[in-house]
């Protein structure tokens, strides 16, 4: 894991790749839960039968938004910024899933930092995300992750560093 003392540090990374995630498995019970809290039950992702019937590979596919969700869980084995007070979700953009992800397939996550904006009191950063399929020739996910990055105030974090 790559760890970043503050924004300023984090600017002079700005082009470069972060760093890889650990793989993760997306089995049948992943992608079931997702089913669950999304509601999309579509056969493809949780009709096991079927999928051994009717699709390549006879697998169920994991939902191309289940893939997009793990970029924030992935981005934090990768890199850590020790001054952050928060960061919140600003924005997708150039979002592709150019190859399914199948039950049984492991991911992980390819990530470099685009730009950092000041906005005042904090920073707009945008990530470039490529979600990997262990052994696959296509990437799953492809996508621009933007967000509002916002750190601790110098003496907040003198003050807990004592």
């Amino acid at each position: 894991m790559r760890r970043i003392q503050t924004i300023e540090a984090m600017k002079a990374l700005v082009g470069t790749e972060l760093g890889v995630s650990d793989w993760v498995l997306i089995d049948q019970e992943r992608i079931d839960d997702f089913a669950r809290a999304t509601g999309d039950d579509y056969w493809i992702h949780v009709d096991v039968e079927r999928a051994a019937r009717e699709l390549p590979q006879g697998r169920t596919l994991a939902h191309g938004y289940l893939t997009l969700s793990l970029v924030t869980h992935l981005s934090h084995q990768i890199w850590t910024l020790e001054s952050l007070e928060r960061g919140l979700n600003y924005g997708l953009e150039k979002v592709r899933m150019p190859s399914p992800v199948r039950a049984g397939d492991r991911v992980r996550l390819r990530q470099s930092l685009v730009s950092i904006e000041d906005l005042g009191p904090g920073n707009k950063t945008r990530f470039h995300n490529v979600m990997e399929i262990e052994g696959g020739s296509k990437p799953a996910c492809i996508s621009d992750s933007i967000s509002a990055i916002y750190e601790r105030r110098l003496q907040d974090a003198n003050h807990r560093a004592n």
